[in-house]
């Protein structure tokens, strides 16, 4: 009987260590994620199942470097990071696999340069709808934003 009693005390024991732990993580979480602002979140798609892209800003307001490592939305079969550039005349595009935002840095992810590339969609989207994307980055941190779907000429 008294191996019994142990038990439930180290049962309920583990138990408040481990909703303590868990309070704890998701106390840091939503610090960190306060450190990173998006802003102005849209998503230009052209008629048919042809890709879209993702246009946004992300700020770190923290005090240490965030690395953006990728992006997913259950819109989507897949979302990759792009950057656009032009070398002797010539428009190139090419996936990246990760972006370090300093401290009191902005990027802008804008047509010609970042941006997100969203593949393959799995849900009826149309202008004025919205999309559900998250921000992946290396600490496992992941942002939840919701897009706009906005018509190419908008932008």
């Amino acid at each position: 009987m008294a191996s019994n009693v142990f038990d439930v005390l180290n049962t309920r024991a583990c138990r408040g260590l481990a909703l303590g732990a868990l309070a704890l993580m998701l106390g840091t979480g939503v610090a960190q994620a306060s450190t990173l602002e998006v802003s102005n979140p849209r998503l230009s798609l052209l008629p048919g199942n042809t890709p879209g892209a993702g246009y946004f800003e992300l700020e770190n307001t923290g005090e240490s470097t965030v690395t953006l490592v990728g992006a997913e939305s259950p819109a989507f079969e897949r979302v990759e990071m792009h950057v656009s550039s032009e070398h002797d005349g010539m428009a190139h595009m090419h996936a990246i696999e990760s972006l370090e935002i300093a401290p009191g840095e902005r990027i802008e992810f804008a047509p010609k340069g970042h941006h997100l590339m969203f593949m393959r969609r799995v849900e009826a989207l149309s202008e004025g709808d919205e999309a559900e994307v998250v921000l992946e980055f290396s600490d496992e941190q992941r942002l939840p934003v919701t897009f706009a779907v906005v018509s190419p000429a908008s932008l």
